[in-house]
């Protein structure tokens, strides 16, 4: 945890990073729910009353930047949902691989956001091979668009990372545009091998941190998504934004934690950057531009 106490930051993920300091939470609190593999969040001030996320849409193999994603990247998964809280706060799932590594999801709704705590385990003899993981969020309603636009990048002047410490709307330059599939952007960490994140156009930027979002159609609201460890940040072709979590490939026996965040709150960028930092001290750091294509 790179010199931070697992308890003092999850005390303080618990109990402070959602709705905490402000009377958003109680105005409008958000619900979860599972319907077949998406996981919903829902609340009456959201465009459409929902935010769906394809939850999740894939664990993944390293070596992925430029390989096909069917045949070597994904690795097959089920998804259980273990049980729901009646009023919509809390879901429990758990996914097992194929290489049988197992990965309990305890999802609440807190107010103006959404907590996810992993455990992964390797019950098994053999290392897995995982070493990232997908949520998918559709944002296309929640930015004002249509899911069946035909340009797929409508979406992108509600969008940003930070890049240099201050938020970038996208698009922005240098802007990749070669890959495997395309288009799409994806962003990779200093601390990420570049051979290992989607294979999607790989951007020569680095995010200044691992916070991800857009805003609503009327720019009242932010969307962001953040998760510890991280592997990516990711612009997809469904009008989706990821930050994408790290399993960094479980050892025979292996227990590993890992935490992440949706938020969904007022337009203050400000107030939103206080959270995250307080909620994830862990990505504090710079990052600018790494070397060429």
């Amino acid at each position: 945890m790179h010199g931070f106490s697992y308890l003092a930051v999850l005390c303080a993920f618990v109990g402070v990073c959602c709705g905490g300091t402000g009377q958003a939470a109680e105005r409008v609190p958000l619900r979860v729910a599972r319907v077949d593999h998406w996981l919903e969040i829902r609340g009456e001030h959201l465009p459409e009353g929902v935010i769906r996320v394809n939850y999740l849409e894939a664990y993944c193999r390293g070596g992925s930047t430029d390989a096909d994603w069917v045949t070597h990247t994904v690795i097959p998964h089920t998804s259980q949902l273990v049980s729901a809280a009646d009023d919509g706060s809390a879901l429990h799932l758990r996914d097992t691989l194929e290489d049988g590594v197992i990965v309990d999801h305890r999802i609440e709704a807190r107010g103006d956001c959404v907590t996810f705590e992993l455990t992964a385990e390797n019950p098994t003899a053999t290392r897995s091979e995982a070493q990232w993981a997908q949520a998918c969020p559709r944002l296309a309603a929640f930015t004002g668009f249509e899911d069946s636009g035909p340009d797929l990048d409508d979406y992108l002047p509600k969008c940003f990372v930070f890049l240099d410490g201050h938020l970038s709307r996208m698009p922005f330059q240098p802007w990749a545009t070669k890959a495997r599939y395309v288009p799409g952007q994806v962003w990779c960490p200093t601390h990420v091998s570049r051979d290992d994140v989607n294979p999607r156009p790989l951007s020569t930027l680095v995010p200044s941190n691992g916070l991800i979002g857009c805003f609503s159609g009327d720019e009242s609201l932010i969307f962001a998504t953040a998760w510890e460890p991280y592997q990516e940040l990711f612009q997809g072709v469904a009008r989706c934004l990821h930050a994408d979590f790290r399993l960094g490939g479980l050892e025979a026996g292996e227990r590993r934690s890992i935490r992440g965040m949706i938020y969904v709150v007022e337009a203050d960028v400000e107030s939103l950057l206080q959270r995250y930092e307080r909620d994830f001290p862990e990505h504090l750091g710079g990052g600018s531009v790494q070397g060429g294509d």
